[in-house]
């Protein structure tokens, strides 16, 4: 049966090291829309402007890894519930197992996102009435 891991987090919080973390199960997949962003050699070129088509893209690459009944991973910052929705249907849709976690970690920002654009995101968040909150032990960083 396929499987859908959310990780929810600030920039910072540990994300992307749960998801490496969890990948090493068989049949498991890892989106996130930074993954859009990331060029066949390694470069990261953010366009603020293109984040829209980057989560359009996680969005559909995780729908068709949840029809060949992969478990996926998905990490993005997640602050709001409406932004995991589309994540959700799918498991409405599919009868998936869900799991939600969410990265409390405060180290720096590999994508350098501002202190102010991370700080508004903190403002904004919104609790998942599921989710299990790791913190830096949790994530073994």
């Amino acid at each position: 049966m396929s499987a859908l891991i959310l990780i929810r987090g600030l920039p910072g919080s540990g994300k992307t090291t749960l998801a490496k973390k969890l990948l090493q199960q068989d049949n498991t997949v890892h989106f996130e829309a930074d993954m859009f962003f990331t060029s066949k050699k390694g470069e990261y070129l953010f366009q603020a402007n293109r984040l829209p088509q980057a989560h359009q893209w996680c969005i559909r690459k995780t729908r068709q890894a949840l029809k060949q009944k992969q478990r996926v991973i998905v990490s993005n910052t997640f602050t709001r519930q409406s932004e995991m929705q589309p994540y959700l249907d799918m498991v409405h849709d599919t009868g998936c197992e869900l799991t939600v976690y969410v990265t409390t970690g405060t180290w720096p920002s590999v994508h350098q996102v501002p202190a102010e654009v991370i700080k508004k995101m903190r403002a904004r968040w919104e609790s998942y009435p599921t989710e299990t909150v790791l913190h830096d032990i949790d994530i073994g960083q």
